[in-house]
């Protein structure tokens, strides 16, 4: 039997001069939901590539909403199985 489970990510983007922020926001299915940001300063001497910057922001807030899922996911084994879980990135 196959499952499929679909989540919602939001991405959103600040951009100020050479500053670009993004702010991630991951739904599941259950109602909880995990917020990341991420953030990325343009070099003085690299050109204006609003796309790059919006790129790592949104790759920095994405990393940051792994590791809370890792975590979460630690949690909820160590509650089925009262032993330590061991989850690597």
């Amino acid at each position: 039997m196959e499952t499929i489970v679909e989540c919602t990510i939001d991405l959103e983007f600040r951009e100020a001069g050479p500053l670009t922020q993004a702010a991630a926001r991951l739904r599941m299915r259950d109602g909880s939901e995990f917020t990341a940001h991420g953030v990325t300063n343009r070099h003085p001497d690299d050109p204006g590539q609003q796309r790059v910057g919006e790129e790592v922001a949104a790759a920095r807030a994405l990393y940051g909403l792994a590791e809370q899922l890792l975590e979460k996911a630690g949690v909820d084994i160590e509650e089925l199985t009262y032993e330590r879980a061991h989850l690597t990135h």
